[in-house]
């Protein structure tokens, strides 16, 4: 029976813990996906914003005439995009797998892991089923797709994020089931591609989480670019020589060449038996851990998708930086830091967010203030004829402390960097708009006139309050 000092069940950010301080453990990975590296590698962030440029740039091409450029978009070579994109991607992936495999510091199972009793793992390596044990275990298994039943026992083929990306031809008609960030970036895609997308989407948004403003005009955008179908589910799904035709709650119907199911994404649990290692599973699936990583079984820790709040590959990564530090520093153990978590839905137009909603912060009860900035207002924005989009920043008056911000538009993820920052450092504001030089006339004005506007407002809301002793 095989027995190591670590053994890390996954290897996306989990891989990342064989750090140099554990250089003098023996260390072993277990992996049971199709692909080694983890969701971001293969399936996540990196091959969807490897689609999202050329599909970017597609866009652009049909919508400079508001410039007075006339450039056009004629078709897009979807195999040679692909192969390019996961010519790059799978020679990393099988490059780490072989590193794990054959390097002196790792052991790699390749297999499905479950739990059988305290740090007691059986893993299915090729059909024969291998006993491993370890001093600590660190659960790092990631998340999955969820699939409606209606959808799931239909008997037609249907596609994930884990499969649609590697399509052999761009399909003329792609059905989108869910409005979430998956559904918003993949529909961005293959739209943009040239492929005639239809999204189904149960609520009366798409984005639903986001900021409400950023929520309604990502959907008024949605609706100009794709046949969006707001307040309606599949009832049910036949395929034939033609394609795939979907009933909809709502009475319509849709024909799709393929559907693409993004309806959301859950812990990796099921299949582990987690109890029987006398680790605590939380209602939504989620392994649950305390401020450092650890679970409630003595010895097994756990991090990334597979149980903390954000199922975000940066979080997965700082998670992991914490958990390594903690099993080579017992004695000093450090905390997660989970404020000022930014997030970015790579569509069109483009989304970032950081912190909480209006709607969060007054449920939380902050003396909440808002600010709207239109691109619009600034000199870059005139420059791109603008119209449309914001940011929306959400203040506390009686601390004038920044509580979030949220953009929707051209570069937002990028734009949004110095708000994350004033948030992580805790700096004040009147710092962050004044305190230093901004470009002129770069889009970060955009920004800057924000913070100026925010402050304006708390200003008013203080001389308000002081002049009449009420509540501004």
């Amino acid at each position: 029976m095989p027995h190591h000092d670590i053994v890390i069940i996954g290897s996306g950010s989990g891989n990342s813990l064989v750090t140099e301080e554990l250089a003098d453990r023996d260390i072993a990975v277990i992996e049971g996906g199709p692909h080694f590296g983890g969701t971001c590698l293969n399936v996540g962030c990196i091959p969807t914003k490897m689609f999202v440029l050329p599909a970017d740039r597609a866009v652009e091409a049909r919508s400079n005439a508001r410039l007075g450029i006339d450039t056009r978009f004629e078709g897009a070579d979807w195999p040679a995009i692909r192969d390019r994109i996961f010519g790059r991607i799978d020679p990393i992936a099988a490059d780490g797998e072989r590193y794990r495999r054959e390097g002196e510091e790792t052991t790699l199972y390749r297999g499905h892991a479950r739990f059988t009793g305290p740090r007691t793992l059986v893993v299915d390596v090729d059909g024969e089923q291998v006993e491993v044990t370890a001093d600590t275990i660190v659960v790092a298994a990631g998340a999955h797709a969820v699939i409606p039943p209606v959808i799931a026992e239909s008997g037609v083929r249907f596609h994930t994020s884990d499969t649609i990306m590697r399509l052999p031809d761009l399909p003329a008609r792609l059905l989108v089931v869910g409005g979430g960030f998956i559904a918003a970036e993949m529909s961005h895609v293959f739209a943009g591609l040239g492929s005639e997308v239809t999204v189904v989407v149960r609520d009366s948004r798409m984005l639903t989480s986001n900021e409400g403003l950023v929520s309604e005009l990502f959907t008024e955008a949605a609706a100009r670019q794709w046949d969006l179908r707001t307040r309606a589910e599949v009832t049910s799904l036949r395929q034939d020589e033609g394609g795939i035709t979907a009933m909809l709650s709502d009475g319509s119907q849709v024909r799709a060449d393929e559907v693409l199911v993004a309806t959301g994404r859950a812990p990796s649990t099921p299949g582990l038996d987690c109890d029987r290692a006398g680790i605590e599973v939380g209602d939504d699936g989620s392994v649950v851990v305390d401020e450092f990583g650890r679970t409630s079984a003595e010895g097994v820790w756990a991090l990334g998708d597979v149980s903390s709040p954000y199922m975000l590959k940066h979080v997965a990564n700082h998670e992991a930086r914490v958990v390594a530090h903690n099993l080579a520093h017992p004695e000093d153990l450090l905390p997660f830091d989970h404020d000022a978590v930014p997030a970015a839905v790579f569509s069109h137009p483009q989304i970032a967010s950081v912190g909480l909603t209006s709607e969060q912060a007054r449920a939380a009860g902050h003396d909440v203030c808002t600010h709207v900035q239109e691109y619009g207002s600034t000199a870059y924005g005139w420059a791109m004829e603008d119209t449309s989009s914001r940011c929306v920043l959400v203040g506390d008056r009686s601390t004038s402390s920044l509580l979030g911000a949220h953009l929707i538009g051209p570069e937002a993820s990028v734009l949004i960097q110095p708000l994350i920052q004033a948030m992580a450092l805790g700096t004040p504001l009147v710092d962050v708009a004044r305190g230093q030089y901004w470009i002129h006339p770069a889009l970060t004005e955009v920004v800057e006139n924000a913070l100026l506007g925010l402050l304006e407002h708390m200003r008013v809301a203080e001389t308000v309050t002081e002049s009449t002793g009420t509540p501004g």
